[in-house]
C-alpha cells in the first residue's frame, strides 16, 4: 500500500541526488549493487550484535538506493529488463539479510528461540509473497491485488521499530519490546498478504479458464502459431519449399522411371 504514495514522494525528493550521480558518471547498476552491499553489511554486522539503532541508521542510508537507481535509469532512458531483474533479485537479498540479522541475534545474544523462528518466518514469507506475484504474472495473470503488507510495509515496520528498540542501549526503558512487536506484525501481515495473493491468482485462473472454454474463444497465446513451429520461421523455408517439386510430381517421375526400366528389360 505504501508503494502507491511513499514511492512517488521519495522519488521527487531523491531526483536531485540521482541527477548528481548521473553527472558524475555513476551507472544505475552500480547504485543497485552498492546499495544492496550497504544494506547487507548493516544488517549482518550490527543486528547480530544487538546494535539495532546503528544498524538501522546504516541500512536506511542505503535502502533508498532502490529508488535512486530507478530514477537514474529513467533520466538516462536506460530502463531495461536486465535492470528490472537485477533490482528485483537484489531486493530479495537485502530483505533476507535484514530478517536474517534479527534471527541471528535471537539465536545468539537475544536468546529467544521463538522470536528467532518468527524472524525466519518473516524472511521466508517475504520471499514467497514476492514470488507469488511474479509467478502469477509469468503465466499471464494480472494478480490485481496489492495485499496488506508488501515490501515497503515490511521494511518500514521492521526498520522503524528496530531502530527505536535500539535506543534501549541509550537508557530509554522498555522500548526494546518494539522489535518483537514489529516481527509479529510483519509475520502476520505477510501471511495475510500471501493468502490474498493466492486467492486472487486462483480466482483469476478460474476466470481465464472459463473464458477460454467459451465457444469460439481462443486461449491466450494460441491466436498466432508459435514462431518456432511455423514453417516460415525456418531458415530459407520459402526457398526450400519453392524449389522442392510437389509430391504428385515426384510420384509421376518415379512411375515413368519404372516404365522406362521395364521397357528396357523387354
Amino acid at each position: 500500500m505504501l508503494n502507491k504514495y511513499a514511492r512517488a514522494f521519495f522519488t521527487r525528493v531523491l531526483t536531485p541526488f540521482a541527477t548528481f550521480l548521473i553527472r558524475r558518471g555513476v551507472s544505475p547498476d552500480t547504485v543497485t549493487l552498492l546499495g544492496t552491499a550497504g544494506v547487507v553489511a548493516g544488517a549482518l554486522v550490527f543486528y547480530p550484535m544487538g546494535e539495532f539503532f546503528w544498524g538501522t541508521v546504516v541500512i536506511t542510508l542505503f535502502v533508498f538506493s532502490d529508488l535512486v537507481d530507478g530514477n537514474m535509469a529513467r533520466q538516462l532512458g536506460r530502463s531495461s529488463r536486465w535492470g528490472a531483474f537485477l533490482d528485483s533479485t537484489l531486493d530479495r537479498v537485502a530483505d533476507g539479510a535484514i530478517f536474517g540479522g534479527f534471527a541471528l541475534w535471537y539465536a545468539g545474544g537475544g536468546d529467544d528461540i521463538t522470536l528467532c523462528a518468527v524472524s525466519i518466518f518473516c524472511l521466508a514469507s517475504g520471499q514467497v509473497v514476492s514470488y507469488t506475484k511474479a509467478r502469477g504474472e509469468s503465466i499471464g495473470l494480472p494478480v490485481a491485488v496489492n495485499g496488506l503488507v508488501e515490501r515497503a510495509e515490511r521494511l518500514v515496520i521492521a526498520l522503524t521499530l528496530a531502530g527505536l528498540a535500539g535506543l534501549h542501549k541509550f537508557g530509554v526503558p522498555g522500548i526494546q519490546y518494539l522489535l518483537p512487536i514489529a516481527l509479529w506484525i510483519v509475520a502476520v501481515g505477510s501471511l495475510i498478504t500471501l493468502i490474498q495473493r493466492v486467492v486472487t491468482v486462483r480466482r483469476e485462473s478460474a476466470e481465464a479458464e472459463e473464458a477460454a472454454a467459451e465457444p469460439g474463444a481462443v486461449e491466450p497465446g494460441a491466436a498466432e502459431p508459435d514462431a518456432a513451429e511455423s514453417p516460415a520461421s525456418e531458415p530459407h523455408a520459402s526457398e526450400s519449399h519453392a524449389s522442392a517439386p510437389p509430391e504428385s510430381a515426384v510420384v509421376e517421375e518415379k512411375q515413368k522411371s519404372r516404365e522406362q526400366g521395364s521397357e528396357a528389360a523387354k
